[in-house]
């Protein structure tokens, strides 16, 4: 019996695809209300959005397709723009009536953006994130803000002021974070993609735990302008969706250069080391990593046996899947923690009270300035970030800057060379790697544990792409027989392949989608959970 298995729930279709709901943009109304209200409904259940759009948003968002064009409550553009915008001659640019959600960390002009914190409770921004910018302009609806751990410092969405995320599969497990929102609103079909961001693997750990895709581009090939820092030279927007060919039709509208963010790159995509044939489903000669030190004791049989029989789907399809070494992955979650406290250190500073956000009203004005910013940031953050705040400062004394912060940043350069290395001398052409230790834990269990711990047991195989700036993609490839819950694994590429990337991903997922027998393309859960609603209550 096999150990895992795949149900008719999810649209694993090809890029010719044109028979799911999703590809089949020009008759998005075709889509009921009621639909769509059963989706929101499902989302508000298990937590995922802090913020809604106005009831209106869903007959505006099937008015669009039908030619009718409102302007978002925060697009700087007229309607008339946006519907040439959605009119576009370049079909894959085309998002002309599709629903997205995005994660409570990018700004959005004149709609509330709170990171999931009470020092932004009420925080209203002046200008809107370039990609949200790029979504509105090419005709996608924008319905959302979703729930995430607060300034997404987390892994499973349980730390927000406005409370955990749930599971869709199951309402006693967490979703992942720290863009647990994101994923579920996806998954429940409240939404046709949603945007995350990925600091340490936010995105790809709660596209594991719910079944859905999530995509991490390469450092700089999206803009992060907008987004709400956590670790700057880390954060990278990403994106999910339930298939990997409606992920690239994201990631075509989100990607490019960005006068407002030094970091996005001017140059085109580079060609590609390897190309794959043509109109073929099967990969000859490529080549897929299995890091040695990712198979580690703690990687539970729910998830040893789908990353075993993922290589075996893999080299059925013709690549050499092939052992490779990254030696100092190992020290990769240390490396992160340092990093990240020190830049949130720094970040964090900006929130004192006077500007912008919360101030505290329990200090009168005579105590001073000081008094004021100590009783607005005790206020304003949880116990977690103001530990990484004690911490980086602390990485940041002058006296310890040398023994964590300058051994850290070398540490990343060790974890990097590793992977360019492998790349390089041709050892591999992607890696094949779990996405977490396990299906989704339990979320009294997981609130039990400290952050630090949460951390080190979610991250462990995702923060290293992250260190490295790579693309990485998490592909839901199955259910766990013990608890039916999903399973992820993921691709990493070199850097900016991330096309590259997505041409494999498209490849295995559509291997899988024949291999289970997923012909229907059904995209959204109602079904699964008519079947599951008795036993764990989630509708």
């Amino acid at each position: 019996m096999a150990l895992f298995r795949v149900p008719k729930l999810f649209c694993f279709r090809s890029s010719t695809c044109r028979s799911c709901t999703f590809h089949k943009r020009l008759h998005f109304s075709t889509l009921s209300l009621s639909q769509w209200e059963k989706g929101m409904s499902l989302a508000r259940s298990l937590n995922a959005f802090i913020t809604e759009l106005d009831d209106a948003s869903i007959n505006q968002s099937i008015d669009r397709a039908q030619g009718s064009v409102s302007a978002s409550p925060i697009s700087n553009k007229s309607p008339e723009t946006c519907k040439a915008a959605a009119e576009s001659t370049n079909p894959s640019k085309n998002l002309s009536g599709l629903r997205f959600a995005v994660k409570d960390n990018y700004c959005t002009k004149n709609v509330r953006t709170t990171c999931g914190s009470k020092m932004l409770e009420n925080f209203y921004p002046a200008y809107t994130a370039t990609v949200v910018q790029r979504l509105l302009d090419a005709g996608g609806r924008f319905v959302g803000k979703t729930n995430m751990d607060e300034f997404a410092m987390g892994s499973g969405s349980v730390d927000s002021i406005f409370g955990p995320v749930k599971n869709p599969w199951d309402s006693r497990c967490i979703a992942g974070g720290s863009s647990g929102g994101s994923a579920v609103a996806v998954a429940t079909r409240a939404v046709d993609f949603a945007l995350g961001s990925d600091t340490g693997g936010s995105v790809r750990n709660p596209a594991s735990y719910c079944g859905v895709v999530g995509f991490k581009p390469s450092y700089g090939t999206v803009s992060r302008h907008g987004l709400i820092s956590l670790l700057n030279s880390t954060d990278v927007p990403a994106i999910f969706s339930r298939t990997v060919s409606d992920t690239r039709t994201v990631f075509n509208v989100i990607s490019g250069w960005d006068a407002k963010d030094s970091t996005t790159f001017k140059e085109p995509f580079p060609a590609p080391k390897k190309q794959l044939k043509q109109h073929s489903p099967d990969m000859p000669k490529l080549r897929i990593g299995i890091p040695r030190e990712f198979l580690l004791p703690e990687l539970f049989d729910h998830n040893l046996m789908p990353y075993k029989d993922t290589a075996k789907r893999l080299e059925l399809l013709g690549a050499d899947v092939r052992p490779i070494s990254l030696p100092h992955s190992e020290y990769a979650n240390a490396c992160y923690a340092v990093l990240c406290a020190c830049d949130v250190a720094s970040n964090m500073a900006r929130y004192d009270g006077i500007e912008f956000g919360h101030r505290s009203q329990a200090v009168a004005a005579t105590n001073g300035s000081d008094a004021l910013y100590a009783a607005t940031r005790h206020e304003g953050f949880n116990e977690v970030v103001r530990g990484r705040i004690l911490a980086g400062n602390y990485f940041l004394l002058k006296r310890n800057y040398s023994a964590y912060f300058e051994q850290a940043a070398k540490v990343r350069r060790l974890i990097a060379d590793d992977f360019q290395r492998v790349f390089e001398s041709g050892q591999a052409d992607v890696i094949l790697a779990p996405v977490t230790l396990g299906e989704a834990p339990e979320l009294d269990a997981f609130c039990g544990l400290d952050n630090r711990t949460q951390q080190e047991l979610q991250d462990w195989f995702t923060v290293g792409a992250s260190l490295a700036g790579l693309p990485a993609i998490s592909l839901p490839i199955g259910l766990s027989v013990k608890r039916q819950l999903p399973v992820g694994m993921q691709l990493i590429a070199p850097f900016r392949e991330d096309l590259f990337l997505l041409d494999v991903a498209e490849r295995l997922e559509t291997s899988l989608r024949t291999q289970f027998g997923v012909d229907d393309g059904r995209p959204i859960l109602e079904n699964y959970w008519n079947d599951r609603s008795q036993t764990y209550g989630c509708v």
